[in-house]
């Protein structure tokens, strides 16, 4: 069982050739807060 209320892996994101997020792996632990927070709000 995991320990992780959210867990992403190997996460890749393109736009046309532009390759701007390349396997990056993300584990937020339960009971933890995580946010993500750009120009928009």
């Amino acid at each position: 069982m995991s320990t992780y209320s959210l867990e992403l892996k190997d996460v890749r994101k393109s736009f046309g050739k532009s390759e701007i997020i390349r396997g990056t792996t993300l584990r937020v632990p339960k009971g933890e807060r995580f946010a993500v927070i750009g120009p928009n709000g």
